[in-house]
């Protein structure tokens, strides 16, 4: 849920939870609270709640059986209300109703039932004045709220009786004012409630991820990238975690990535320096040997030279490679592009290599299948770096007495296929799948026979990558391996298309 729609939500859950909840609360109170004030007051099955703001009107209810009793006990017994035992046992029973009496014979006040009497006028209804029943009574207001009720009759000895029936009201009555609490209760739980849900729901919703977002930046700081933060919520507050996972895991992608890249750094330091280091020792040997005249013919002064110039030559290579690579690594290999006719291109690289191969003892065949007119694009320089590359690396390897190289030219279609095969010692199977990868070597022993850097193949992947073409390599141990790569065909578009 989107965060506007659950604060929608939340708006309407606040208004409407505790409106219905308290109107069952109500409907509570009518079906059992006013049944008991019904039980209580003897009040008439379906009263409504008028009873609960006027008191008087309650106990007036409350006490009219007791005021008929009184009545009866007026019309025939008075000599009963001249005794005051049984005015007093009358007068208990009243005041558990909140109620009292006054006794009146003549105009002496004979009995009074409770100290609020003295608060009452003194002037009471003469004789005869009041023709209350049982639903009626003179209302008294004043310090003491009162409702009065006057029975009039005859002693025995003739003498005017007048009993008052008092009821007043200082404060709600007990049970209104228990309805009150329980009302006023009701709605501070029903309140409580909807605050509690509301604070779950939004806790849940909101206030966890925010807390594994936290905890997340904690482990962020610390260094720590080995986390993973799980949210299923769909609204912003998930999509930002989501959006804070996928640059935890870019980070940790980064951080993997910049380890990976400072320890192939340091292998290719290790592996020029070793690479290095061994020209360098040889150049010295034999600059010392002329220096102290070991080479003291010219032919072996011109031996010195030219191991001199091959050594020179080795390291020029190896730092081209470093130059090479760290153009891969920074992708900013500059490319010039043109249009190449394969036939005059690789007779031209075929001749420069064959030379090389020749001084060496190296036979080289060279086989073309396309036709003369073919044409690629490609940069010259950087595809004779590849072809250099192979034939390089596949010097390294060659083992037998009379080593050869063999180039086919092949067209295959839309492409041209370059086929590179040396009869040196190949390749283990285990080995073929990785020979491409930046610093991987089958040979692990690093002699100076078989040095490198362990660049060069993966420097001719990318170049062929990038010529939008591809390259790999079969091979068979003891017998030798073969390199392949295509390369796309020039296609000019007819004029008009």
């Amino acid at each position: 849920m989107k965060l506007k729609t659950r604060l929608v939500v939340a708006f309407c859950i606040m208004i409407f939870v505790p409106v219905v909840l308290a109107g069952v609360v109500l409907f509570g109170f009518k079906n059992f609270q006013m049944k008991n004030l019904e039980q209580t007051y003897g009040l008439e099955d379906g009263a409504d709640y008028n009873y609960l703001t006027n008191s008087l009107q309650l106990l007036n209810r409350f006490t009219r059986d007791d005021f008929e009793k009184i009545k009866k006990i007026a019309a025939r017994k008075p000599e009963k209300l001249e005794d005051v035992s049984y005015l007093e046992e009358l007068n208990s029973s009243l005041q558990e109703k909140y109620s009292y009496i006054i006794v009146r014979k003549d105009e002496d006040i004979i009995f009074e039932g409770a100290e609020d009497a003295r608060d009452l006028p003194k002037d009471l209804p003469a004789y005869g004045e009041s023709d209350a029943d049982e639903n009626s009574g003179v209302y008294i207001d004043g310090d003491v709220q009162a409702l009065l009720k006057q029975v009039d009759f005859h002693y025995a000895d003739g003498s005017k009786g007048s009993l008052f029936l008092v009821m007043t009201v200082q404060q709600i009555l007990p049970e209104i004012k228990q309805l009150a609490i329980d009302l006023v209760v009701s709605v501070i739980l029903i309140l409580c409630f909807t605050a509690a849900m509301m604070s779950v729901w939004i806790y849940r919703g909101i206030i966890n991820p925010i807390k594994k977002l936290e905890v997340a930046t904690q482990n962020i700081k610390e260094g720590n990238l080995d986390f993973t933060i799980d949210v299923d919520s769909n609204d912003e507050v998930g999509e930002l975690c989501r959006n804070f996972e996928e640059m935890r895991q870019r980070l940790k992608d980064n951080a993997e990535e910049k380890i990976a890249n400072e320890k192939e750094n340091k292998v290719l330091i290790s592996n020029i320096s070793h690479d290095l280091k061994t020209p360098i020792t040889a150049i010295k040997g034999y600059v010392e040997g002329i220096m102290d005249g070991v080479a003291d013919t010219p032919e072996k002064h011109d031996r010195y030279i030219r191991t001199i110039y091959n050594k020179a030559n080795e390291m020029t290579t190896l730092i081209n490679e470093l130059t090479v690579y760290s153009q891969i690594d920074t992708n900013r290999i500059p490319y010039n592009f043109k249009k190449i006719n394969v036939a005059d291109y690789f007779n031209d690289c075929v001749e420069e290599i064959g030379l090389e191969l020749e001084s060496r003892n190296i036979g080289l065949s060279y086989y073309n299948y396309a036709d003369d007119a073919v044409v690629i694009i490609a940069d010259p320089e950087q595809l004779s770096r590849v072809i250099h590359n192979i034939i390089g690396n596949s010097l390294k390897y060659l083992d037998k007495p009379q080593g050869f190289i063999n180039i086919r030219i092949k067209d295959v279609g839309d492409f041209i296929q370059v086929e590179i095969e040396d009869n040196g010692k190949g390749i283990a199977a285990k080995d073929l799948p990785y020979i491409f990868d930046r610093f991987y070597r089958t040979d692990a022993s690093r002699n100076s026979a078989t040095g490198g850097s362990g660049i060069g193949l993966s420097i001719v992947r990318k170049i062929i990558e990038d010529h939008g073409g591809k390259i790999w390599a079969t091979s068979k141990e003891e017998t030798g391996t073969i390199m392949y790569f295509v390369i796309r065909k020039y296609q000019e578009v007819p004029t008009g298309e």
